[in-house]
């Protein structure tokens, strides 16, 4: 098998045979972070179709896993970024019926199944995370498609007459052809969720490819559809639905025996390498599990990785020290001064090929650049809380939908106006003793804070309204840019289940379709890719997915705690009292930052002037959020990182 890499290609008919190989090698060259290991350039200059791959080798490390490749009967050309786990069951069957393998790579046996089943049937069976570019030389036509969770990423779109496609923008920014500015609507969604959410992209004309999706392009015609055409092959909607209608039928034994089943495949499916592999563990639930499966598969030790804070509030690594001396694992752990995890703030925008200001980037960079030094591959736990309900604010929805279906519109009305009265700063003082209880629901900001977001979550009209307030930022994005409107989500338009069967599931399905690609896997792909490091994510395995939304909520919610079912797995490895405590998170201490620290940093890229010369953002609203969190009158740093973020993208990347 196989090669995570990066890809990228074009479309362009205009373009001579001899300037081919430099611009494919030019959009190559801005992924060789993703592919250190190798370079491949294709292109049929009659059909005006260019692939170019960069790869990071991780089994079949010999030349017959070089890409692009080819298929045996010369009718298919692929690029392709990832793995397809199952490709040696998948290559055993076309063997059977008669295919013949030159070498031991997963993009061979794809191309092999697309002969013998075409390409829908056989992306079905793809058990893995992926996307890649195919290309028909028969039919001329291109195929892109993106693996079923959103977990590789893909973009395309058209500039002029040309089609550029790639697993960032960085490497469609290279082609000469690339003229694209900036989508207001799209900086103004990421100003609200600290991400430009599907299926949009930072850059005017271009889209993701949407997950589960197989987007296809006819460039037979003079004058192709510049759309293509999408179909889904996997749709969470349809698992939602399919798991209400035939919900698990054993007991709570039977459940937690199928779940631990489907997890110790999963884990030993991305076990397969032949380069040094290990685990990040942070010490928490979903980690843990994948260490514990990881060492009942191994026949010896297990390496594992944890970066911990000097801040002793933000730092789990005596947990996760804790578990890993347990599981007898070979254990690295780097505690992160301030100063060290400070110095990373201003080159992480360079590495995103668009603003991304989750601050949790910050850690997840510094624990991929300490297994790189060890391993070339680290499986990682995302996914468990979409998945089995375990953020906290799931249990704030619940509470407050609660209150808004007792409460009539007009009192929570008036008791909105009422906390949103009082003062931020007097709340802190006379509530300070709330903020122990405050935490079920977040580690972000005291209690005067919270009584003040509360009071805004109560005027508002519905349960969607309210945790789309939730999961936002600048709740109004368009007062910053003048004239945009913020882009929905996918979760937003998606094709929804009529109905669910409690009110926490349909919060799951949003973050599964829009939080969980749109931010954690962009986090985990980008900062892992950054150091040549392949981060693999067992949890996502689409058959556990399907298994989850088959199990009712009280396998995912008991006894004031989340993630049961999970949990209940992980006992039967790790004793409940290592593991059994609040959830952390893996944030960092950027409101304290801004004050201090980070303070001249963030001044240069928010001051006024600054600000009015450059012409995207509106200094006021930002200059009155910075002067009343300097001053300790609010928190606003999540407001303002993404501002900060925002502005040192720009800069890094000259836009």
């Amino acid at each position: 098998m196989r090669a995570m890499c990066g890809l990228a290609g074009a479309f362009d008919p205009g373009t001579e045979d001899a300037a081919w190989p430099e611009r494919l090698g030019s959009m190559a060259a801005a992924l060789a972070h993703r592919g250190p290991d190798d370079a491949g350039f294709w292109h049929d200059a009659a059909a005006g179709l260019g692939l170019a791959f960069r790869r990071l080798s991780i089994l079949d490390l010999s030349v017959e896993g070089h890409q692009p490749m080819i298929s045996a009967s010369g009718r298919f050309v692929i690029a392709f970024n990832g793995e397809v786990f199952n490709f040696g069951a998948l290559r055993t069957e076309l063997e059977t019926a008669g295919a013949r393998f030159r070498g031991h790579s997963d993009t061979e046996v794809m191309l092999a199944a697309v002969e013998a089943w075409g390409l829908p049937a056989s992306v079905k069976r793809f058990v893995g995370m992926f996307a890649f570019a195919l290309w028909d030389r028969t039919e001329r036509r291109l195929h892109l498609v993106r693996d079923r969770l959103g977990i590789k990423p893909l973009y395309w779109g058209w500039s002029g007459g040309t089609l550029l496609f790639g697993s960032e923008m960085t490497a469609l920014r290279r082609h000469p052809s690339f003229s694209a500015s900036l989508d207001r609507d799209a900086v103004a969604s990421f100003l609200r969720f600290n991400c430009v959410p599907a299926p949009y992209a930072v850059f005017a004309g271009f889209r993701k490819l949407e997950p589960g999706g197989i987007r296809t392009f006819d460039l037979a015609t003079p004058h192709p559809d510049q759309e293509g055409r999408l179909s889904a092959y996997w749709s969470l909607a349809d698992v939602a639905r399919d798991g209400a209608a035939h919900p698990f039928e054993g007991d709570e034994r039977e459940a937690v025996d199928e779940l631990e089943r489907r997890l110790t495949e999963s884990v030993g499916l991305r076990m397969i390498a032949d380069v040094p592999l290990g685990a990040f563990l942070s010490g928490g639930i979903d980690s843990s599990l994948v260490v514990a499966l990881m060492r009942k598969r191994a026949s010896g030790p297990v390496r594992t990785f944890t970066m911990g804070f000097a801040e002793k509030e933000y730092d789990e690594s005596a947990h996760a020290r804790e578990i890993a001396r347990h599981l007898g694992t070979e254990h690295t752990e780097r505690i992160v001064s301030a100063e060290e995890a400070l110095a990373a703030v201003p080159r992480i925008a360079s590495l995103f090929d668009e603003p991304f200001s989750d601050s949790s980037q910050v850690p997840t960079l510094l624990v991929s650049e300490l297994a790189r030094r060890h391993v070339t591959v680290a499986l990682s736990g995302d996914g468990g809380d979409e998945l089995f309900a375990g953020y906290k604010r799931y249990a704030l929805f619940a509470d407050l939908d609660r209150s808004f279906s007792r409460l009539p519109s007009g009192l929570r009305r008036a008791v909105g106006s009422m906390l949103g009265a009082v003062p931020v700063d007097a709340a802190n003082r006379l509530l300070g003793f709330l903020d122990p209880w405050l935490r079920r629901y977040g580690s972000g900001g005291a209690a005067g804070d919270k009584i003040r977001k509360l009071a805004e979550l109560l005027s508002l009209p519905d349960e969607r309204a309210l945790y789309l307030d939730l999961l936002s930022h600048w709740k109004s994005p368009e007062r910053l840019i003048e004239g945009a409107r913020p882009r929905p989500r996918l979760a937003d338009t998606a094709d929804r289940p009529a109905s669910f069967p409690d009110n926490v599931h349909p919060l799951m399905f949003d973050d599964t379709l829009a939080y969980l690609p749109d931010d954690i896997l962009v986090k985990v792909d980008r900062a892992s890719m950054s150091v040549g490091l392949e981060a693999r994510v067992p949890l996502l395995d689409h058959r556990v997915v399907e298994l989850a939304w088959r199990f009712p909520l009280a396998l995912k919610v008991r006894d004031g705690g989340t993630k049961w079912a999970l949990r209940q797995v992980l006992y039967r490895h790790v004793p409940a009292e290592l593991v059994d405590r609040p959830k952390m998170g893996f944030g960092l201490p950027i409101d304290v930052w801004l004050r201090g620290p980070l303070r001249d940093w963030a001044e240069d890229l928010l001051s006024e002037t600054r600000l009015r010369r450059e012409g995207l953002l509106t200094p006021g609203p930002i200059r009155e959020k910075w002067h009343e969190h300097l001053e300790g009158k609010r928190n606003w740093h999540y407001y303002l990182w993404d501002v900060l973020v925002l502005q040192s993208w720009r800069q890094a990347h000259g836009v």
